[in-house]
Order: C-alpha cells, then structure tokens, then sequence
C-alpha cells in the first residue's frame, strides 16, 4: 500500500528532457517507490518513457551528491569538503564579487546546457550579477535556437505541428482535421519520447488518423519503415532539398496563391540595384519639403505623403506578385524594382529536381513525388529535428524548410504548423526577445560576446555567442573570463566540440562552480558543487507550448535544492531590490497573464487555453491575436510572413534562403576525403539517455550498455571489423573509441556515432575524468564553424576513417 499518489507534471532534472507530460508518483513513507504515466493529462495520455520510469533509480542512486562540497586540494583532484548552504553560499558570494570588482561582472560566463528548465533561472542569476554573458554550451548554440531564430523572423511566432494538443478532446474535436502528410525531417521519435517539447506518439497517433509521412533521414528509421517515402539524404545536404521542393512547389504552381498574396511580403519591391527591400526612407522628398514620395510595406503602395496634410496620395503603382516595375519619383527619376516574389522564383530556380539529385543523392523522381505528395495534400504539416540546427548553413536551411509551410497555406491551419506562443500569455522561459526577470545594468548589454559580430545576440537570445566565448576565454580579448558558473551542463562529456579547449579553459579559471545531481566530467572541476534536485523535489511550471502545468513537490531528498531556490538566493546577494524571496513568489507574478496564482494552478494541475485566447489556434492572423497593435497580421516588422527577411538585411546576411555545401565533405574538401572517406554523423537521440545524463542508471544503461558506432556491413567487411569489436574512429581533430554495431540502416559512406558518453563507474580525478577522453566523439568536430547568424555547427556532416582498436 502506498500512502500517497501525487500528480505532476514532468521537467528536468530527472528524465532530462523538455518535459510537459502528466505523472502519478507513488508515494510511501516520505519517498517515491514508483512513477507511472497520468491517462487523463491531455499532453502524454498515460504514455511514458524510460527515463521517466527509471525515475526513482535516478533519486535515490548512491552516487548522487546530496550536501554542499568544497574542493580541497588542486582542482581536478577529486577532493570535498562537505559544507553548509550558507557557507557555500557565502563563498561563492566573496569569490564572484572579488572577480567582479577586479575585473567587471562581464568577466563571469554562466554556462547552461539544454533540457532542464533553468533558461530563466540562469539568466536571473547572470543578469542580477551584472554579467550578459550567459552561454549555452554547444558550438554554433545548435540546439533549436538556429530553427526558432528562422521562424521568428520569417513569421514572428514559433511553430509546430499541430496534433491536436490545444483542444481538450485531442483528436475528437470536430474542428480539428488531421494532416493528410506529415513531413518527418531529421527526427526519430522512438516511442514515448519527447524530444524539443513534441511527444513522439503523436506522429502514431496521426498515422492512425490516416496521416501519410514523408521521412527524410540518413538512417533507416521505425518512422522511415512506416513512411509513403523515405528520402535518405546526404547527411549535411538538406537545404538543398528545402530548395528543390520549394522549386516544385513555386513552378508548378503549387502554392497557395492567395495566402501568399495576401499575407506574406511576396508581392513585395525589391530594388534592383541593390538587392534590398524597398524602403520609404530610401525614396525622395521634392524641394517643397512637404512632398515626399514614400513606400508602405504593410499596403505594398507607392504613395506620396504630404507631411503638411498628413495624408497619402497614391499614384498608382501597386506591384503584382511577380514581375519588374518602376517606381516614379518626384524628381523626375525612376528606381528599377522587382518583387520579392520573383527574386525567390529565381533562386530556387537553380535548384533543379536534377540539381539536387546530384547533391543529396536522392533519386529525382523520389524529390518529386515528395515535393507533390506534401504541397498536394491540405492540412500538410512538417516536424523537423535537431540535424537542421547541426549545420553550418542552419540559418538558410531552416529558412528555406519554414517558407515550406508557408507558400502552402500550411500555417495555423487544423492539422498544419500551427503558431506556438506560451499557454495563457506565461512566460517562465525566456525565449521570447525582451523578457527578462532583472534588467542588466546599464551599458552590460553591450558587453556580452558576439554582440557586436552577431544581430541575433542582440535582438534574439539575450546569450553569448558560444565559440566566441570559448575563444575569448582562452584569450583573455577584449577582456579576461575569470570565472564560470556551470548548470546543467556536463559541457566535457557532451555539449562541448572540442572538449580540450574547454577544459583547458576551465582549467585557467579563477573560479568555477557546478551546479548538478551527479559529479560528473565536468563538475569535477569545480571549486564548488552545489546539490539540484529533480523534478519530484521542486515546484515549477511549464507553459510551452501547451498547456499550462504545475510542477508540484513531492518529496525532499535530503539537502538538494532546486536550480531556482539556489539561483534566487545567490541573484537577491547581488541584488537585493528583487522582490521575490522564494519560488512560489515569483511564479505568482509569472502567472498574472492567466489570472491565477501559483496554488490555484497546482490545485488545477494544469489548464488548457480557452477558445478565443491568443494562446490558441487556429487563424490568428486573421483575428489580429499575433500582433502588439491587435491587427491582422504576423508579429514581424511588416506585419505578414517575410519571405524575403527584414531583421536578416538589418543583420548584414542574405535575406533568402540559399545553399551552402557542408564545410567538411566529399565535394568541399576532397583533400581530407582522400585519408578520411567516411562521413560521420552524431547527436542521434537515445530512447535511453538524454545527452550525457544517465550512464548510471541501472535499468538505462542496460538498454545502451557500450558507446557504438554503427557501421553499414559493407563498410565494416572492408575495414576489417566484425561485431562487437572496438574500433577507433579518427580524423584531423582527435579520435574516440566505441563498439561496432553491424547495420543496414545507414549509407556504406556514411557512420553514427552517438555522443553523451563517459562511464561514472570509472575514476573521477584527474587525469582520468571517467573515461571522457577516450570516448567522446565531439574530439572529432571543430569549434568556430557557426554560420552567418552565429548559428550552427557541422555536427552531423565531419569526415573520419575507422579501424579496429
């Protein structure tokens, strides 16, 4: 009998993920014996993980650090002091504020990893601290950033695909239709998993429903032995094929000419001298001083304003979608303009379904029976994953992939990609611009890296571009790091390419602290480890995208804290005007968007947004939901999609999607191929592990024992490999050791590597760091290949040779 069950909603720490789904915890004697899946929470419907189900494994591991430590002896020795939380607390207050007077705030990186839900939390703690430099570790910040960059300036707002998960009866409301194609792109949803906050059976839930799918995957996946078409890419090659169904879609005809007519900059001028939009302020006033001849954007009129009458005169130049005009000014001059419309005709008029056969290595006629199959069918939909951040050229492909859904009427449809904005106007995780808990102090902002280099450090993510960072570490210009907070980010094991030049960075530091459940790689070089606790141990809240969920306690474990309770404090020591002194208290203020406070929605559980709220679909456009000014439109600068983007000339970088060849492969470095003829892919998810977090946990590691590269049998014949045997893979940048694991499912050119390893039951100390160095795969990629935004990183397209250890 147990004496309690408790229902919650899950996040990290724990299962490791982007959460939302609804739990039960069996609760006896104070502790969690058991965790099982909720049937009536409208996100998961009872269906759970493995991690999840592992949960009280990971709660209650003996090797999980539970107090406060203190390094004794040299960093990386593998020597604590156990200590108070007031005495660590008033350590890690003296150190930083000896950094901060010494050499300025800025000189402090807090460092996060991905999955637990401490976006805002770090950033409170950064922010209060005076540093701008919060920096999430992966090279190129690869990890769903470079994808809602490219939605929010191509639309304004995120998207997803839309199974249901806004509407109380899911499937069953009558408004809701499911898509007739749902294009799978760079995703493996293995079973009950919830990658990026979308939970994996949804897609079988869809498929049930009469869903056809479209996969494009270099492995041969359960969903690619489901699919109508599986389209086996050349890893690192998808915006070529974005491109080329754009060309099909656009020269056939297969568009939704109204929509895109209608709410979407393509009818839009483009000056033809200068490859740019047109702008009013570009255009000329006569020497009467109130004329001027202006462009409105949000009309697509020419116009003359006369500034004495305040009023408009039109004279009659309004472009159609597609062609060439003039523009007439007052002087007498004409400027020669095409539409935004034919400039993207154009360019994806290069990307012949021939042309892209070519590169990706797909049959042409498999282009385009897909390209048909998914602008042919209404409702269409695309899920896309992680492989589309993981390129150099993420920004472009994410474009080019995001203008998909839109030519094709495809967005905030039932059974499109419909907009995703936080349940009932919540916003506990920054990622919309602008939202801060504490302002940085005045002339930080400025201060944070890449600022200068990159518009989206400065109008996107409040965050440090992370390879300049790193770099800047090691450099000490234009000023030193002399400090690092670590949360949730075993940054050697798993975020980090290049994981030497991180601890050697961290190595040269004056002071660091990590925050985490396990002593991990990284943590292990910490001056101070402060215990965090997981999911069941904290209160929280969940609002993206849907619903609104509480995060309950449900025990305590001994002296662990959650990442918020430690954040807060450690924030209110630098800056004690914050007015909220516990968690509860500031998530009563997150909540007065949706009228209610932090106990009313535990008692809840969680709400759904209700029809009419900006929060839920469908064609908010129409409705004025999407903008600030309430009308119709898309939360961009024009106020429609901007196919051709604005925020992207302000940023100095090609405002159409294009092309752009992987920076190491067969065809852009054919010097490299010659000794190094595999391509290597990494990043794949676990059903498993989430990163690098739980190699320890019993139950998980015996589903994934070893580190495996999977190598095609041809592949392996020819290297002399059998299963099971242990190979070296290698190339210019290091090497790493795994286990062969003989498959089919991929390419003979091509090998995965999956990443996250290091063995917790190995030694600890220096030199060793549990094995870290002989097995992690990101030796083999190179940090300082970000794309044009800042973005990206070639995780998924490196060339290597392998051989048998």
């Amino acid at each position: 009998m147990v004496d309690e069950l408790v229902k919650t909603t899950t996040w990290s720490a724990g299962p490791g993920c982007h959460g939302g789904c609804g739990v039960i915890a069996h609760v006896k004697d104070g502790k969690v014996i058991k965790v099982e899946g909720d049937p009536d929470h409208p996100w998961n419907q009872g269906r759970l993980c493995a991690r999840c189900l592992a949960i009280t494994q990971y709660m209650n591991h003996p090797d999980r650090v539970t107090h406060p430590l203190l390094r004794e002896g040299e960093r990386g020795e593998g020597k604590w002091k156990k200590i108070s939380w007031n005495d660590a607390y008033d350590h890690i207050e003296r150190r930083l504020k000896e950094i901060s007077n010494k050499y300025g705030s800025e000189s402090v990186i807090f460092l996060k990893g991905t999955g637990r839900d401490i976006g805002a939390q770090i950033q409170l703690l950064a922010f209060a601290y005076g540093s701008p430099n919060v920096v999430f570790g992966l090279s190129g910040m690869a990890c769903y950033a470079p994808r809602g960059m490219v939605m929010w300036a191509t639309h304004g707002d995120f998207c997803v695909l839309d199974a249901a998960q806004w509407l109380a009866n899911r499937y069953d409301d009558p408004i809701y239709k499911p898509p007739k194609c749902i294009v799978v792109w760079g995703q493996n949803i293995q079973g009950a998993t919830c990658a990026d906050g979308f939970f994996g059976h949804w897609i079988v839930d869809l498929m049930k429903r009469g869903s056809k799918l479209i996969v494009i995957d270099s492995r041969f996946t359960w969903m690619s032995s489901r699919a109508e078409i599986w389209l086996q890419i050349r890893p690192g090659t998808d915006g070529a094929l974005a491109l080329g169904f754009l060309n099909i879609v656009i020269t056939e005809g297969l568009y939704d000419r109204e929509f895109v007519e209608k709410w979407t900059n393509a009818p839009f001028l483009v000056r033809t001298d200068t490859g740019k939009m047109l702008r009013g302020s570009e255009l000329s006033k006569d020497a009467r001083e109130n004329w001027f001849t202006v462009y409105d954007r949000r009309t697509n009129n020419v116009a003359l304003w006369n500034s004495d009458e305040a009023k408009y005169h039109e004279v009659n130049v309004q472009p159609a979608l597609e062609g060439s005009f003039e523009v007439p000014l007052l002087n007498g001059e004409r400027i020669k303009c095409e539409t935004v419309w034919t400039l993207l005709k154009k360019q994806v008029a290069h990307y012949t379904p021939e042309r892209v056969s070519e590169i990706t290595w797909l049959p042409k006629d498999q282009i385009v029976k897909a390209a048909h199959l998914y602008a042919e069918s209404k409702p269409a939909a695309i899920h896309w994953g992680l492989p589309i951040d993981t390129l150099t050229s993420t920004t472009p492909t994410g474009q080019a992939i995001t203008h998909l859904w839109c030519v094709t009427g495809n967005l905030d449809i039932p059974g499109g990609n419909v907009i995703s904005k936080y349940a009932l106007g919540v916003v506990p995780y920054p990622y919309t611009p602008g939202k801060t808990l504490v302002p940085l102090p005045l002339g930080q902002e400025k201060k944070r890296i890449g600022y200068n280099q990159y518009g989206a450090m400065r109008e996107y993510r409040q965050q440090a571009q992370t390879d300049l960072a790193l770099e800047q570490a090691l450099s000490g210009t234009p000023y030193p790091i002399k400090g690092l907070w670590i949360q949730t980010c075993n940054a050697l094991a798993g975020t980090s390419q290049q994981p030497r030049k991180w601890f050697e960075a961290i190595m040269q530091m004056d002071f660091v602290v990590a925050v985490d459940l396990f002593l991990t790689p990284t943590a292990m070089l910490a001056d101070v480890f402060l215990p965090a606790a997981t999911f069941l141990e904290k209160e929280g809240m969940k609002s993206w995208w849907t619903p609104l969920n509480a995060i309950k306690k449900v025990v305590t474990v001994s002296e662990c804290k959650s990442d918020l309770e430690i954040n807060l404090e450690m924030a209110r020591r630098f800056k004690p005007d914050i007015p909220w002194r516990t968690p509860t208290e500031l998530f009563d203020h997150l909540l007065k968007p949706a009228g209610l406070n932090y106990a009313q929605l535990s008692e809840k559980g969680w709400l759904l947004p209700p029809e009419g709220d900006p929060s839920r679909p469908y064609l908010r456009y129409e409705k004025g939901l999407l903008r600030p000014d309430h009308k119709p439109g898309f939360a961009t600068p024009t106020g429609r999609i901007e196919l051709c983007s604005s925020i992207f000339e302000r940023w100095g970088i090609e405002s159409l999607p294009y092309y752009e060849e992987p920076p190491f492969s067969p065809i852009s470095r054919p010097d490299l191929f010659k000794e190094y003829s595999l391509i290597l892919m990494t990043g794949r998810r676990s059903p498993a592990f989430f990163h690098a977090e739980h190699r320890m946990i019993p139950w998980l590691r015996e589903i994934e024992p070893h580190p495996i590269v999977e190598i095609h049998p041809e592949t392996a014949s020819k290297n002399n490999i059998t299963e099971g045997d242990f190979v070296w893979i290698e190339n210019q940048y290091g090497r790493c050791k795994a286990k062969a694991k003989l498959t089919p499912t991929l390419r003979p050119e091509t090998i995965m590597v999956p990443h996250g390893w290091w063995f917790p039951e190995q030694e600890g100390k220096l030199p060793h760091l549990y094995g870290v160095w002989e097995v992690n795969v990101n030796h083999l990629i190179p940090t300082g290949y970000q794309g044009k935004a800042g973005f990206g990183a070639p995780l998924k397209s490196m060339l290597c040779k392998i051989y048998k250890v």
